[in-house]
This record gives structure tokens, sequence and C-alpha cells, in this order.
């Protein structure tokens, strides 16, 4: 693909990620995709034959993103404890968007598991780099249980964007931000 070819499979998955993360996998359809995309329908196949090939798309845009942001934490950051901090304060980086929709991985991941389980297991994969991250962090530290104290983190934070989401509550959620650095800090 040229660079305009390149440019349109850029536009669709741009588009596609948006429409999942605030109406749902399912209930985003190839003419959503294309509008929002602002591509023909026709010219939209020559990039993506399946909604689900969009999918694995937008799931590898996202693990692009997630994996460059948690490498600059570790780059620009050389004490865990900030590290583990900068990951808490993502949720009020993105509180409109955590307010409304939730977490974009918890989201999409539940969402899959209900009605696509093959495509379930690329999405985890997205948690999967997050906890993987986070038991680094927690073995950097020395603690007991690295891996037992990643998965504790991300099962609140999860807690915590599904609640705050839930009841669309800003307090609650920088509340339990500031809960959450305080552990960090003690850990």
């Amino acid at each position: 693909m040229g660079n305009k070819g390149d440019h349109n499979r850029q536009r669709i998955v741009e588009a596609a990620d948006q429409l999942f993360y605030h109406r749902g996998y399912n209930q985003t359809s190839f003419s959503d995709i294309a509008q929002a995309a602002e591509l023909s329908r026709g010219n939209f196949y020559y990039y993506f034959k399946s909604k689900d090939e969009i999918l694995s798309a937008v799931i590898a845009r996202r693990r692009d993103q997630l994996c460059a942001r948690l490498e600059s934490w570790s780059r620009d950051f050389a004490e865990p404890h900030a590290c583990l901090r900068c990951f808490v304060r993502m949720m009020l980086d993105n509180r409109s968007e955590l307010l409304r929709y939730g977490c974009p991985v918890g989201s999409l991941t539940q969402e899959l598991s209900k009605t696509q389980r093959k495509l379930q297991v690329e999405a985890v994969a997205l948690f999967e780099v997050i906890r993987v991250w986070l038991e680094d962090q927690m073995s950097r530290l020395k603690l007991q249980d690295p891996a037992g104290m990643a998965m504790h983190l991300l099962a609140v934070c999860q807690g915590v964007t599904l609640l705050g989401s839930v009841y669309a509550d800003p307090i609650f959620l920088e509340r339990e931000v500031g809960r959450l650095e305080a552990w960090v800090d003690r850990l």
C-alpha cells in the first residue's frame, strides 16, 4: 500500500477504535466505521474484509499505544513508585472518557467475552501487557508476590473505573486515585 492506502487504513482503524470504545463492538457496523472514516463502503472493503479484521487492527493499535506509554514511564522515571503513580494517575488523565465509557480495555474485553470468545483472547493480550509491566515494577520494589500485587492493582483500578463510570462520579474517581497513590507510596 502506498501513502494514501496507509493513510486510509489508519483512518479506518482510528475511527473503529473510537466507535468500538464509545458504542461497543457489537453496536458498530461497517457503515458506521466507513462513515466515521469518511470513506465509501466499497473503498473500505479494500482494506478490511471483516469487522473482526478491523478489531485485530484496533487491538494492535491500542497495544502499540499502551506499550509506548508504559515504556516512556519506565524510561522517564527510574523509581518504580513513580512509574506506578503514573499508572494510577492515568485514570485522572482520562477521567472524562472513563466516566462516560469505562476503561477501553476492560469494556472491550467484557463485551467480547459474551459473544466473541475467540476475539476476546486478542483483547486480553492488552491486559497482559499491563500485568507484565506492573509485575516488573513490583519486582523492582523487591515485594513478595509481585505477580499477585500486580493483579491486585490491576483489579482495583478496573473496579474504580467501572464504578466511576456506573455512577459517573468524578469525586469518587479522584478520591480512589488518591487512595491508590497513597497505597503505592507505602509499598
